[in-house]
C-alpha cells in the first residue's frame, strides 16, 4: 500500500477541520462525524481548541483509500498559528488548500499559495460552502486562475471540458488528448505532482457534498514518493504528551527508523546520540507503538532530548529558515514572588514547541519578553502558561519587533588582555541585501589565526543577537567578515573570544 502525506491548510473559518471530518468519515475511520461548532470534531482534540473553535495545533489521522494510506496532517487556518502550518509543509507530499466558496481567495489564501509555491507542494483546491449564498461557481473559477494559477482546473466538469483544460496546461496532455481523444488517470497524476494543474473540487463538507468524489480523486491521482534506501528523517514538530514525555515528530524520508535506534545529531553547539525510545503512530489522540517505521511513516518519537523544528537526521538536511517571522512584542509580567530565571526555564519549553513564539531575556532590564504573531497567540499563550506551570501572568503593551540594519560598511576591533588572557579580533560589517539574514565569512589565514579559534569567534557572534544603534532592535542583513585576529599560545581560553 502506498504511504502518502497530505496536509491540509485554509484561511480561518473555510471549513478545513469540516473537512478533514468529513473524509475521514467517508473514508470509515470514523464512526460518526464530528462538529467544529459542537466542540466533538475528532481532530480539535484540546481543550483550548474545543473551546475556541479554532485549531491551535496541528494533528494527525490516518485514513485509507483505494490503494493509498494517507497521514492527514490538519494544520491552523488563523494567521496567529501559521508557524504550526508551515512547518508541517515541509514534510507534505500533497495538500488540499480549503476557500470558502462565500468568501473566495482571501488575504492569507494568498499567503498560502506563496508557502506552497515555495515549498513546492503538489496541491488539490476544494471550494467549500457551494450551499451558502452568494456561492458562484462560474465567479470563483475566474478568481481562482487571475489570482492563484491559470492552472487551476475544474476536475467537477465533465470530462471532456476537463480535459481540454487540461491540454491547455501541458504539450504531453495536448498530444494525448489530439491521439487519443482523451487525457489518462496516470498522465493527470503525473501533472498533479509536478505542479502543471491544480484541481479543483466544488462542494459541502459540512453536509458532506462532493467529500465522497474529493476523496475518489485523491486516491487515484497522488502516488507516493520514490524514497531512497539510506535512511534519513524530517522533525516537523516538538510536543509534550499528557504525562510530560517530549515528543518529537518527524517523517522517516528513506529507509526505515527501528525502535531503540540510535541517532546522531547537533544541537546548540553539541553532538547527541540518543535512542528513538517509542515510536508512536497517531491518529487523534490515540496512538499505537510501531516496532519500525517505514519511508513515508510520520511518527512522533520518544527519547530525544535536544531535537528541534529544522532538524535533519540521517541523510536529510537541516531544513532552511521558516518565511513567516514574529512581528510583535510584549513584555511578560510575573506574579509576586515568582523567579524570573525560573520561569525562563520553563517557557523554553513552550519556546521549542512553537517556532514562531520567541522567548527573549533582557539583561539591561531584567526583563522576560515573548515575541509572536498577534493577540490570539498571546491569550493562548498566558492560558497554556498558567495550565502548565500553573503561573498567572499578565502582559504589558505590545509594539513592532523591529529591526535594523548598517547602510555603509564599518570596521569593528576588540581587543582583550587581563593577566593570564589575551584575545584579538577584527571585524568587518557590511550591508547586506533585504532578507538576506547574517552572513559570516573569514579572510584570515589559518597560520595566523588558528581555525578552531576562528570557529569560535563565529559561535560567539551567532549565540546572542545583538542590538543596532538607533533603536536597541537586533541587526540583520550585514555579512560579518573576519579581517584579523590573534591568539597567545599560552594564556588564551576559549572564553577570552566572547
Amino acid at each position: 500500500m502506498q504511504k502518502v502525506t497530505l496536509g491540509i491548510l485554509a484561511h480561518v473559518d473555510s471549513g478545513k477541520t469540516t473537512l478533514s471530518e468529513g473524509l475521514l468519515y467517508a473514508s470509515g475511520a470514523l464512526r460518526k462525524l464530528g462538529r467544529v461548532d459542537h466542540g466533538d470534531a475528532f481532530l480539535d482534540t484540546d481543550a483550548l481548541e474545543r473551546e475556541r473553535g479554532i485549531t491551535i495545533f496541528s494533528k494527525q489521522a490516518m485514513l485509507f483509500a483505494g490503494d493509498k494510506e494517507f497521514t492527514l496532517l490538519d494544520t491552523p487556518g488563523h494567521v496567529d498559528f501559521s508557524a504550526e502550518m508551515e512547518r508541517t509543509l515541509s514534510v507534505l507530499d500533497y495538500a488540499v488548500l480549503v476557500i470558502s466558496g462565500s468568501d473566495g481567495v482571501q488575504s492569507h489564501t494568498r499567503t498560502l499559495w506563496r508557502l506552497l509555491t515555495r515549498y513546492e507542494v503538489p496541491t488539490f483546491l476544494f471550494i467549500n460552502k457551494m450551499d451558502l449564498a452568494g456561492a458562484d461557481k462560474d465567479a470563483l473559477l475566474r478568481q481562482l486562475t487571475a489570482t492563484l494559477s491559470a492552472e487551476c482546473v475544474d476536475f467537477s466538469a465533465s470530462q471532456e471540458t476537463r480535459d481540454e483544460a487540461l491540454a491547455l496546461c501541458d504539450e504531453a496532455a495536448l498530444e494525448q488528448l489530439l491521439e487519443r481523444g482523451k487525457i489518462d488517470d496516470a498522465l493527470i497524476a503525473e501533472m498533479v505532482k509536478n505542479r502543471k494543474v491544480f484541481p479543483c473540487f466544488f462542494g459541502s463538507a459540512l453536509k458532506l457534498d462532493g467529500v465522497e468524489d474529493f476523496l475518489t480523486a485523491l486516491a487515484c491521482f497522488t502516488r507516493e514518493p520514490v524514497y531512497p534506501k539510506e535512511f534519513g528523517a524530517k522533525v516537523f514538530k516538538i510536543s509534550r504528551d499528557a504525562q510530560g514525555a517530549r515528543l518529537t515528530w518527524l517523517k522517516v524520508t528513506g529507509g526505515a527508523l527501528r525502535v531503540k535506534a540510535s541517532l546522531t545529531y547537533r544541537a546548540q553547539n553539541q553532538d547527541y546520540n540518543e535512542k528513538a525510545d517509542q515510536l508512536r503512530l497517531y491518529s487523534g489522540v490515540k496512538f499505537r507503538a510501531l516496532e519500525e517505521a517505514d519511508a513515508g511513516s510520520v511518527v512522533a518519537v520518544t527519547g530525544l532530548s535536544h531535537s528541534y523544528v529544522g532538524l535533519g537526521l540521517g541523510a536529510e538536511a537541516e531544513a532552511s529558515a521558516p518565511l513567516l517571522q514574529p512581528v510583535l512584542t510584549y513584555q511578560l509580567i510575573l506574579p509576586d514572588g515568582a523567579d524570573a530565571h525560573s520561569v525562563l526555564i520553563k517557557l523554553r519549553e513552550l519556546e521549542e514547541e512553537d517556532p514562531m513564539l520567541r522567548i527573549v531575556w533582557d539583561e539591561r532590564y531584567g526583563q522576560i519578553h515573548v515575541q509572536l504573531m498577534g493577540k490570539i497567540q498571546l491569550e493562548i499563550l498566558r492560558r497554556r502558561i498558567l495550565d502548565r506551570f500553573s503561573l498567572d501572568v499578565t502582559f504589558g503593551e505590545g509594539s513592532i519587533v523591529y529591526r535594523e540594519t548598517i547602510a555603509a560598511p564599518v570596521l569593528g576591533m576588540g581587543h582583550f588582555e587581563p593577566l593570564r588572557h589575551y584575545a584579538e579580533v577584527q571585524l568587518l560589517i557590511e550591508p547586506l541585501p533585504r532578507g538576506a539574514g547574517i552572513q559570516l565569512a573569514s579572510n584570515v589565514p589559518t597560520d595566523a589565526l588558528d581555525l578552531n579559534w576562528q570557529r569560535l569567534i563565529f559561535t560567539h557572534l551567532l549565540e546572542r543577537e545583538h542590538a543596532g544603534v538607533l533603536t536597541g532592535s537586533p541587526l540583520t542583513d550585514v555579512k560579518f567578515t573576519l579581517v584579523a585576529g590573534r591568539a597567545h599560545l599560552k594564556h588564551t581560553e576559549g572564553g577570552d573570544f566572547r
